[in-house]
């Protein structure tokens, strides 16, 4: 819902923290939507990593066997001791080349499943959510997250988890290779290991932050921008692009801040740890060349097992320079990915927000039923539509009543707030009898609309009682309750479709013949048949290609097409001229026939025919009674419909 513009002075979005619980949710999530593909995946992404760090083992063997036929000279039998090797690491390689080819195609299948599934959710339950969390969030930042907030995972699941897995097994695989042919070596790569790691941890937690900050300021600037385009008529009428842009560029300039800080942090932490891994190399050349001259007696794994001290060879040596160059880079991959961690993280935490969001509370049990009433006035619960309808009531000792609904509505010493402090209703009492039309007069804000929410249940209220054919409104389904109520809202609403398709949207199940006589009923069949494909043409963008007062119609043949036994017109006829409204009103009345019907309007010649007005001010009735009653009373309607006094 636009708001119109957005205050001046915006206060920056708190800092993000990494949440350990939120990337253990995601794995969990992972496997049990592919509880055989992942192990699989991990499967075929351990084999290839292991093989990567098995080079080493290779090498070394390789120069060991070179260095004995080097004193021997004997190359023909050196061809039968080193070719055997050389083809199980091709064989090896093969296999290898195998396994990435299967896990990447895997880890394609299973990111786009799994954004798709979380899309799915998160939708659903937006779905199930009240309709103060859509008052109370701009509709913007709830966009970003199917975008934005989604797409950061995607690089997550395909990129970074895999690269991460593999990275640390070639890590643990190698740091075992290296301690089993000489501690001393291991210990110069691990000095180079920590100094890497302490540096990532300065950098790379001011990256961290700045990500997540980042993530939720690309919400805030989305939200910015759709509020923006809803309120451009607003903004051009008053010549407000000025402030616009000045309020953009503050949204706009937090952005750039955040991703500014972000990115130099993560640019600069791939060139340190490279440069510290060019350091190492040449650092442990220098230590392995000085432990051969010296010929330092080599401590490993291996030499502990044997029981046999050897000093260090250049067989040993050779291959850790490799090793080290491995080690570290694989580290290097680490602190890489960690970026593209901590930014999904922030989108996945607010992804997860709006999942976790708790759904429209709905406690009821009384449904809505079709019915029939046999001869004996018995109502019979029907399995197809039948045009009348009956309250199916279970009650705690297991028996079962039906109740036909009627239309009979009260409301009884209503108090009511949107905000805990401030209550908007007090109060009021309401009482609609079956087939009556109850009008509501008054000024903007008095509490109109707010009676009509209460009753279809948007919001529930604080203290007092609201009952629909006798039976507690708190009892009855939220989803039977409000599929009893037809409901045409000053602000309409059309979806992208056919007229024809937002007509059914009333009722799915209503055949063309019936969508077409609700909205001649309505007043709309003029028009539409005017339209270059009638029925069938196509709107978009809300029915942009369509009036204010065009949309309207289509919103009240909607509502008659359901054929609801109670209907709430919120001002449905403020968007329509007055030769259309009389055109309207009559299809109106045949449309109100033998309905309870509630009444919201300005015009007060919409409500003279009402059974009962009811004049609302800040919050209380004031008057209530016939248009003849009141004009007799000559209070506050009286002056309103003689023109001494205006509604706001």
């Amino acid at each position: 819902m636009s708001r119109g513009p957005a205050p001046r002075n915006m206060p920056r979005g708190p800092r993000g923290k990494f949440n350990p619980n939120t990337f253990k949710r995601i794995i969990k999530m992972l496997f049990k939507f592919y509880p055989v593909m992942m192990p699989l995946t991990i499967a075929c992404i351990l084999f290839s990593a292991v093989t990567a760090a098995l080079p080493a083992v290779f090498q070394q063997k390789v120069i060991a066997d070179i260095e004995i036929f080097i004193k021997t000279g004997d190359w023909e039998a050196a061809k039968s001791v080193i070719l055997p090797k050389v083809f199980i690491l091709i064989g090896l390689y093969v296999v290898s080349i195998i396994a990435i080819t299967l896990y990447n195609q895997l880890m394609v299948f299973i990111t786009q499943g799994f954004l798709n599934k979380m899309r799915i959710h998160m939708f659903e339950t937006m779905q199930k959510l009240p309709v103060k969390y859509f008052d109370q969030n701009k509709h913007g930042d709830i966009m970003s997250h199917y975008t934005n907030d989604v797409d950061t995972m995607r690089e997550l699941i395909s990129r970074s988890l895999p690269s991460l897995l593999q990275a640390a097994v070639i890590v643990i695989s190698v740091l075992s290779i290296m301690l089993y042919y000489s501690v001393w070596m291991t210990l110069v790569v691990l000095l180079g290991v920590i100094t890497m790691a302490f540096v990532s941890k300065k950098v790379g937690g001011g990256s961290a932050k700045y990500f997540m900050r980042q993530q939720k300021a690309i919400g805030k600037t989305e939200g910015f921008v759709q509020e923006m385009m809803s309120g451009q008529k607003v903004i051009k009428v008053f010549c407000h692009e000025k402030e616009c842009n000045e309020d953009f560029d503050k949204v706009n300039n937090e952005l750039f801040n955040d991703s500014f800080r972000a990115h130099a942090y993560a640019n600069c932490l791939g060139p340190i740890i490279g440069n510290l891994g060019n350091i190492l190399y040449v650092l442990v050349a220098t230590v392995g060349g000085v432990l051969l001259l010296t010929r330092v007696p080599n401590i490993s794994i291996g030499t502990l097992v044997s029981g046999s001290v050897a000093v260090l060879t250049i067989d040993l040596v050779v291959p850790f320079l490799n090793m080290s160059r491995q080690f570290t880079g694989n580290i290097n991959q680490v602190t890489q990915q960690i970026n593209t961690v901590v930014m999904a993280m922030a989108g996945a935490e607010r992804v997860f927000n709006l999942i976790d969001q708790q759904p429209e509370a709905d406690e009821g049990y009384v449904t809505l039923v079709n019915c029939e009433v046999d001869e004996s006035g018995n109502i019979i619960e029907a399995d197809k539509r039948t045009g009348k309808w009956a309250w199916k009531h279970p009650h705690s000792d297991g028996t079962l009543t039906y109740e036909l609904l009627k239309g009979d509505v009260t409301m009884t010493e209503v108090d009511f707030g949107y905000e805990e402090d401030k209550l908007v209703l007090h109060d009021v009492s309401v009482y609609a009898r079956p087939g009556q039309k109850v009008a509501f007069v008054g000024a903007t804000g008095a509490g109109k609309t707010t009676i009509t929410n209460l009753i279809n249940r948007f919001y529930d209220i604080e203290d007092g009682k609201i009952r629909y054919d006798g039976i507690n409104i708190n009892k009855i389904k939220k989803s039977d309750l409000r599929r009893s109520l037809g409901i045409v809202l000053q602000e309409t609403n059309l979806f992208t479709g056919t007229v024809m398709d937002n007509i059914r949207y009333g009722r799915l199940d209503a055949t063309d013949e019936e969508c077409i006589e609700a909205a001649r009923l309505a007043g709309a069949d003029d028009f539409i048949t005017r339209l270059p494909q009638g029925y069938e043409t196509q709107l978009s963008n809300n029915g942009s290609n369509l009036s204010q007062g065009q949309r309207q119609l289509i919103a009240i043949a909607r509502a008659a097409v359901a054929d609801p036994p109670v209907m709430i017109l919120d001002e449905a006829t403020s968007s329509i001229d007055t030769r259309t409204e009389a055109i309207v009103q009559k299809g109106m009345d045949k449309l109100m026939e033998g309905r309870t019907v509630f009444v919201i309007a300005h015009r007060l010649s919409t409500v003279m025919n009402s059974d009962v007005i009811m004049v609302l001010d800040k919050g209380r009735i004031i008057e209530r009674g016939s248009h003849a009653d009141l004009i007799a009373q000559k209070g506050t309607y009286y002056q309103l419909y003689t023109g001494s006094f205006e509604l706001e």
